[in-house]
Protein backbone atom coordinates (compact mmCIF):
# COMPACT_ATOMS: atom_id res chain seq x y z
CA UNK A 1 0.00 0.00 0.00
CA UNK A 2 1.26 3.28 -0.86
CA UNK A 3 2.34 5.80 1.97
CA UNK A 4 0.62 8.81 1.01
CA UNK A 5 -2.68 10.53 -1.16
CA UNK A 6 -2.50 13.57 -2.77
CA UNK A 7 -2.56 15.09 -6.58
CA UNK A 8 -0.45 14.88 -9.16
CA UNK A 9 -1.42 18.20 -11.01
CA UNK A 10 -3.91 20.93 -10.23
CA UNK A 11 -7.56 20.29 -11.01
CA UNK A 12 -10.90 18.03 -10.51
CA UNK A 13 -10.70 14.50 -8.52
CA UNK A 14 -9.17 12.89 -11.49
CA UNK A 15 -5.72 14.60 -10.39
CA UNK A 16 -6.09 12.40 -6.94
CA UNK A 17 -3.68 9.37 -6.53
CA UNK A 18 -1.87 7.38 -4.05
CA UNK A 19 1.58 8.22 -3.80
CA UNK A 20 4.65 6.32 -2.62
CA UNK A 21 6.91 9.72 -1.52
CA UNK A 22 10.24 8.99 0.43
CA UNK A 23 9.97 9.48 4.56
CA UNK A 24 9.57 12.97 5.53
CA UNK A 25 12.09 14.61 7.53
CA UNK A 26 11.23 17.18 10.14
CA UNK A 27 13.19 20.75 9.71
CA UNK A 28 13.79 23.56 11.81
CA UNK A 29 10.59 23.84 14.44
CA UNK A 30 8.94 20.67 12.88
CA UNK A 31 7.68 17.27 14.08
CA UNK A 32 7.56 14.25 12.33
CA UNK A 33 4.90 12.01 13.32
CA UNK A 34 3.15 8.57 12.63
CA UNK A 35 0.11 9.28 11.76
CA UNK A 36 -2.94 7.36 13.37
CA UNK A 37 -5.87 9.79 12.09
CA UNK A 38 -6.07 12.38 9.52
CA UNK A 39 -8.96 15.23 9.29
CA UNK A 40 -10.67 16.06 6.07
CA UNK A 41 -11.57 19.52 5.05
CA UNK A 42 -13.21 21.35 2.43
CA UNK A 43 -9.27 23.17 2.27
CA UNK A 44 -8.31 20.48 1.03
CA UNK A 45 -10.31 19.89 -2.26
CA UNK A 46 -9.56 23.46 -2.69
CA UNK A 47 -5.66 23.63 -2.79
CA UNK A 48 -6.05 20.78 -5.69
CA UNK A 49 -8.51 22.67 -7.13
CA UNK A 50 -5.54 25.89 -7.11
CA UNK A 51 -7.92 28.02 -4.72
CA UNK A 52 -4.87 28.71 -3.02
CA UNK A 53 -1.86 28.59 -4.64
CA UNK A 54 -1.65 31.86 -4.61
CA UNK A 55 -0.32 31.97 -1.14
CA UNK A 56 0.24 28.16 -0.93
CA UNK A 57 2.53 26.85 -3.45
CA UNK A 58 3.39 23.42 -3.59
CA UNK A 59 5.96 21.43 -5.17
CA UNK A 60 3.54 18.53 -6.98
CA UNK A 61 2.83 15.96 -6.60
CA UNK A 62 1.52 17.03 -3.54
CA UNK A 63 0.33 15.13 -0.21
CA UNK A 64 -3.25 16.09 0.78
CA UNK A 65 -4.03 16.88 4.39
CA UNK A 66 -3.68 20.02 7.20
CA UNK A 67 -4.47 18.53 10.03
CA UNK A 68 -3.47 15.04 12.04
CA UNK A 69 -2.84 13.25 14.86
CA UNK A 70 -0.48 10.51 15.74
CA UNK A 71 2.96 9.27 17.34
CA UNK A 72 5.84 11.79 17.75
CA UNK A 73 9.07 9.79 15.13
CA UNK A 74 11.70 12.13 15.04
CA UNK A 75 12.06 15.75 16.79
CA UNK A 76 13.15 19.08 14.55
CA UNK A 77 15.97 21.36 15.32
CA UNK A 78 14.84 24.10 17.76
CA UNK A 79 11.98 21.76 19.05
CA UNK A 80 10.98 21.69 23.09
CA UNK A 81 8.51 20.02 24.68
CA UNK A 82 7.90 17.19 22.39
CA UNK A 83 9.98 13.93 22.83
CA UNK A 84 10.07 10.61 20.58
CA UNK A 85 6.32 8.70 21.26
CA UNK A 86 4.39 11.43 22.34
CA UNK A 87 0.94 11.46 20.93
CA UNK A 88 0.39 14.39 19.53
CA UNK A 89 -2.16 16.53 17.25
CA UNK A 90 -1.80 19.44 14.86
CA UNK A 91 -1.14 21.16 11.52
CA UNK A 92 0.50 19.67 9.02
CA UNK A 93 3.37 22.29 8.19
CA UNK A 94 3.75 24.21 4.85
CA UNK A 95 4.06 22.27 1.64
CA UNK A 96 3.52 19.19 4.10
CA UNK A 97 0.22 17.43 3.94
CA UNK A 98 -1.47 14.59 6.47
CA UNK A 99 -3.06 11.92 4.61
CA UNK A 100 0.31 10.03 5.19
CA UNK A 101 1.63 7.25 6.92
CA UNK A 102 4.40 9.69 8.60
CA UNK A 103 3.46 13.22 8.35
CA UNK A 104 5.68 16.49 9.35
CA UNK A 105 3.68 18.83 11.35
CA UNK A 106 4.91 22.68 12.59
CA UNK A 107 5.75 22.58 16.27
CA UNK A 108 3.94 25.94 16.98
CA UNK A 109 0.80 24.56 15.60
CA UNK A 110 0.78 21.19 17.94
CA UNK A 111 -0.25 20.04 21.54
CA UNK A 112 -0.06 16.62 22.99
CA UNK A 113 -2.99 14.25 23.03
CA UNK A 114 -4.65 13.87 26.31
CA UNK A 115 -5.00 9.50 26.83
CA UNK A 116 -8.85 10.71 26.78
CA UNK A 117 -8.99 11.80 23.29
CA UNK A 118 -9.28 9.53 20.63
CA UNK A 119 -6.49 9.78 17.67
CA UNK A 120 -9.91 10.42 15.55
CA UNK A 121 -11.35 13.06 17.68
CA UNK A 122 -7.46 14.54 18.03
CA UNK A 123 -7.37 14.69 14.25
CA UNK A 124 -10.88 16.50 13.55
CA UNK A 125 -9.84 19.95 15.85
CA UNK A 126 -6.84 21.79 14.53
CA UNK A 127 -8.52 22.89 11.35
CA UNK A 128 -12.41 23.10 11.97
CA UNK A 129 -13.03 23.09 15.74
CA UNK A 130 -9.79 25.38 15.95
CA UNK A 131 -11.58 27.82 13.28
CA UNK A 132 -14.52 27.59 15.05
CA UNK A 133 -13.20 27.92 18.51
CA UNK A 134 -10.94 31.72 17.17
CA UNK A 135 -14.46 32.40 15.27
CA UNK A 136 -16.35 32.57 18.30
CA UNK A 137 -13.85 34.62 20.52
CA UNK A 138 -13.30 36.86 17.69
CA UNK A 139 -16.90 37.61 17.82
CA UNK A 140 -16.97 38.12 21.78
CA UNK A 141 -20.12 36.70 23.06
CA UNK A 142 -21.69 37.65 26.16
CA UNK A 143 -24.18 35.64 27.92
CA UNK A 144 -27.88 36.16 26.98
CA UNK A 145 -26.49 37.12 22.99
CA UNK A 146 -28.06 35.39 19.87
CA UNK A 147 -25.74 33.98 17.36
CA UNK A 148 -27.01 32.85 13.84
CA UNK A 149 -24.45 30.22 12.24
CA UNK A 150 -25.05 30.11 8.34
CA UNK A 151 -24.03 26.44 7.45
CA UNK A 152 -24.25 24.86 11.11
CA UNK A 153 -23.70 21.58 9.89
CA UNK A 154 -20.15 21.61 9.11
CA UNK A 155 -17.16 20.68 11.06
CA UNK A 156 -16.68 24.51 11.98
CA UNK A 157 -20.72 25.01 13.11
CA UNK A 158 -20.48 22.37 15.47
CA UNK A 159 -17.81 23.29 17.18
CA UNK A 160 -18.45 26.73 17.17
CA UNK A 161 -22.01 25.96 18.31
CA UNK A 162 -20.92 23.84 21.02
CA UNK A 163 -18.68 26.40 22.47
CA UNK A 164 -20.82 29.30 22.23
CA UNK A 165 -23.78 27.46 24.09
CA UNK A 166 -21.00 26.49 26.52
CA UNK A 167 -20.79 30.59 26.69
CA UNK A 168 -24.13 31.12 27.72
CA UNK A 169 -25.31 32.21 24.00
CA UNK A 170 -28.60 30.78 22.27
CA UNK A 171 -27.60 29.44 18.95
CA UNK A 172 -29.90 29.48 15.29
CA UNK A 173 -28.07 27.67 12.85
CA UNK A 174 -29.35 26.99 8.89
CA UNK A 175 -28.89 23.79 7.92
CA UNK A 176 -30.52 21.19 5.56
CA UNK A 177 -33.92 20.14 6.57
CA UNK A 178 -32.04 16.59 6.48
CA UNK A 179 -30.10 18.11 9.28
CA UNK A 180 -32.48 19.45 11.69
CA UNK A 181 -32.35 16.69 14.75
CA UNK A 182 -28.64 16.73 14.09
CA UNK A 183 -28.03 20.21 14.61
CA UNK A 184 -30.98 20.16 17.38
CA UNK A 185 -28.53 17.60 19.27
CA UNK A 186 -25.59 20.70 19.09
CA UNK A 187 -28.15 22.84 21.51
CA UNK A 188 -29.11 24.94 18.65
CA UNK A 189 -32.01 25.99 17.12
CA UNK A 190 -32.33 24.81 13.36
CA UNK A 191 -33.78 26.20 10.65
CA UNK A 192 -33.65 24.20 7.49
CA UNK A 193 -33.14 26.78 4.47
CA UNK A 194 -34.54 24.24 1.94
CA UNK A 195 -37.85 24.34 3.77
CA UNK A 196 -39.91 26.09 1.14
CA UNK A 197 -40.54 28.42 4.48
CA UNK A 198 -36.85 30.05 4.89
CA UNK A 199 -37.52 33.36 5.80
CA UNK A 200 -41.01 33.29 7.85
CA UNK A 201 -38.93 30.41 10.56
CA UNK A 202 -35.92 32.37 10.37
CA UNK A 203 -38.13 35.64 11.46
CA UNK A 204 -39.59 33.27 13.78
CA UNK A 205 -36.72 32.30 15.45
CA UNK A 206 -34.83 35.48 15.35
CA UNK A 207 -37.65 38.48 15.96
CA UNK A 208 -35.35 40.70 17.04
CA UNK A 209 -32.58 39.81 14.64
CA UNK A 210 -28.67 37.98 15.83
CA UNK A 211 -26.42 39.87 18.07
CA UNK A 212 -23.55 38.01 16.05
CA UNK A 213 -23.43 36.19 12.57
CA UNK A 214 -21.24 33.30 11.98
CA UNK A 215 -21.40 32.69 7.66
CA UNK A 216 -19.68 29.98 6.90
CA UNK A 217 -21.84 29.53 3.46
CA UNK A 218 -20.33 32.56 1.62
CA UNK A 219 -21.80 33.97 -1.73
CA UNK A 220 -25.27 34.97 -1.68
CA UNK A 221 -25.49 33.21 2.49
CA UNK A 222 -25.71 37.23 4.13
CA UNK A 223 -27.55 38.39 1.07
CA UNK A 224 -30.46 35.70 2.47
CA UNK A 225 -30.67 37.39 5.80
CA UNK A 226 -29.68 40.59 5.00
CA UNK A 227 -33.13 42.15 6.22
CA UNK A 228 -32.96 40.32 9.79
CA UNK A 229 -29.61 42.23 10.94
CA UNK A 230 -30.19 44.56 12.92
CA UNK A 231 -27.67 47.64 13.19
CA UNK A 232 -24.69 46.62 15.80
CA UNK A 233 -24.51 42.95 14.67
CA UNK A 234 -20.77 41.39 14.58
CA UNK A 235 -20.64 39.39 11.60
CA UNK A 236 -17.76 36.97 10.21
CA UNK A 237 -17.54 35.59 7.10
CA UNK A 238 -16.02 33.11 4.69
CA UNK A 239 -17.77 35.38 1.92
CA UNK A 240 -15.47 37.44 -0.57
CA UNK A 241 -14.00 40.86 0.33
CA UNK A 242 -16.41 42.68 -1.58
CA UNK A 243 -19.57 40.92 0.16
CA UNK A 244 -17.85 41.23 3.55
CA UNK A 245 -17.16 44.89 3.32
CA UNK A 246 -21.16 45.44 2.27
CA UNK A 247 -22.20 44.10 5.41
CA UNK A 248 -19.47 45.27 7.97
CA UNK A 249 -18.03 42.18 8.32
CA UNK A 250 -14.39 40.72 9.07
CA UNK A 251 -12.79 37.73 7.49
CA UNK A 252 -13.02 34.39 9.52
CA UNK A 253 -9.39 33.46 10.19
CA UNK A 254 -7.73 30.44 11.91
CA UNK A 255 -4.70 30.97 14.54
CA UNK A 256 -4.49 26.87 15.50
CA UNK A 257 -1.93 27.66 18.45
CA UNK A 258 -1.03 25.63 20.79
CA UNK A 259 -2.96 26.89 23.70
CA UNK A 260 -6.14 26.64 21.28
CA UNK A 261 -5.21 23.41 20.64
CA UNK A 262 -4.59 22.49 24.15
CA UNK A 263 -7.85 23.78 25.33
CA UNK A 264 -9.83 21.99 22.35
CA UNK A 265 -8.40 19.07 23.73
CA UNK A 266 -9.36 19.68 27.27
CA UNK A 267 -13.04 20.40 26.47
CA UNK A 268 -12.78 17.23 24.47
CA UNK A 269 -11.84 15.05 27.29
CA UNK A 270 -13.98 17.04 29.98
CA UNK A 271 -16.88 16.15 27.52
CA UNK A 272 -17.89 19.27 27.04
CA UNK A 273 -16.97 19.48 23.56
CA UNK A 274 -17.77 16.72 20.51
CA UNK A 275 -16.23 17.21 17.39
CA UNK A 276 -18.64 15.15 15.96
CA UNK A 277 -16.80 12.69 14.03
CA UNK A 278 -19.02 11.50 11.66
CA UNK A 279 -17.56 9.26 9.81
CA UNK A 280 -13.88 7.73 9.52
CA UNK A 281 -12.92 6.10 6.43
CA UNK A 282 -10.03 3.78 6.30
CA UNK A 283 -6.84 5.12 4.13
CA UNK A 284 -7.55 2.65 1.68
CA UNK A 285 -11.24 4.70 0.87
CA UNK A 286 -9.17 8.40 0.61
CA UNK A 287 -10.77 9.41 -2.58
CA UNK A 288 -14.12 8.15 -1.00
CA UNK A 289 -13.44 10.33 2.24
CA UNK A 290 -12.32 13.70 0.44
CA UNK A 291 -15.35 13.35 -2.49
CA UNK A 292 -18.15 13.38 0.54
CA UNK A 293 -16.58 16.28 2.05
CA UNK A 294 -16.59 18.29 -1.51
CA UNK A 295 -19.88 17.31 -1.70
CA UNK A 296 -20.76 20.07 0.76
CA UNK A 297 -23.34 17.85 2.51
CA UNK A 298 -21.15 16.28 5.37
CA UNK A 299 -22.42 16.12 8.94
CA UNK A 300 -19.87 16.79 11.59
CA UNK A 301 -16.52 15.55 10.48
CA UNK A 302 -15.05 13.36 7.98
CA UNK A 303 -11.65 11.65 9.11
CA UNK A 304 -9.48 9.23 7.42
CA UNK A 305 -7.44 6.20 9.83
CA UNK A 306 -3.73 5.42 9.04
CA UNK A 307 -3.25 3.34 11.58
CA UNK A 308 -5.17 1.40 14.22
CA UNK A 309 -4.58 1.73 17.93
Amino acid sequence: MPDAYGFTRYGGPETQAFLDPPKPVPGPGELLIAVYAAGVNPVDWKVRAGMHRGFLPLDLPAVLGREAAGVVEEVGEGVTGFSVGDPVFGSSAAGRGGYARFAVLTADQTAPKPAEVSFTDAAALPVAAGTGYDAVGLLGPAPGETLLILGIGGGVGVAAAQIARAAGVSVVGTAATAKREFVTSLGATAVPYDSGHFGEELKAALPEGPDMILDLVGGAALDGVAALIPPGCRVLTVADTETAARFGARPLTRKSSPRTLTELARQVAAGRLDPRVSRVFPFEEAEAALREVESGHPWGKVVLEMRRV
